[in-house]
């Protein structure tokens, strides 16, 4: 499998290898008196996690949140996996980073999600590109990061 070189930026985590990503997921957290509700895209990890409390153990699976948006992140976990299968590639090596962009006050029915793919060699034709989650049409070709 060729995303052994590829990295993916998380929310508070570092790096996650991206070949050990099973799922990709978009859900909102619960709002809470004085918190509002933020949408969270989160890659579901390959290994169990552990946690307990005084009712005992509970083996569950691990996620790691990705990046963090006041709206839903329409379409986000399809781009990345668009992105993730484009980059399946043995000479594939390098880091993405997703990239929010808030909705404006008036219209928060959506948040757009961008992931910018940086190679680590830089001689790639992914190299420096980005894949926007909010318009599929162009999220299958690469465009420079200024």
């Amino acid at each position: 499998m060729g995303l052994n070189k590829v990295w993916i930026q998380t929310l508070s985590d570092g790096l996650l290898r991206a070949d050990q990503i099973v799922g990709l997921t978009a859900h909102a957290t619960p709002s809470l008196p004085g918190k509002t509700s933020r949408w969270l895209l989160d890659a579901t990890v390959a290994v169990p996690a552990g946690s307990g409390g005084g009712n005992g153990w509970d083996i569950g699976i691990l996620h790691r949140t990705l990046i963090q948006t006041p709206a839903e992140p329409a379409g986000a976990p399809e781009a990345l996996a668009r992105l993730l299968a484009e980059l399946d590639q043995p000479d594939s090596a390098g880091v993405i980073t997703p990239l929010a962009t808030d909705p404006p006050l008036t219209d928060a029915a959506a948040s757009t999600v961008r992931f910018a793919f940086t190679s680590f060699t830089g001689d790639s034709p992914e190299a420096n590109s980005t894949h926007s989650a909010a318009q599929p049409s162009e999220a299958s070709q690469p465009q420079e990061v200024p």
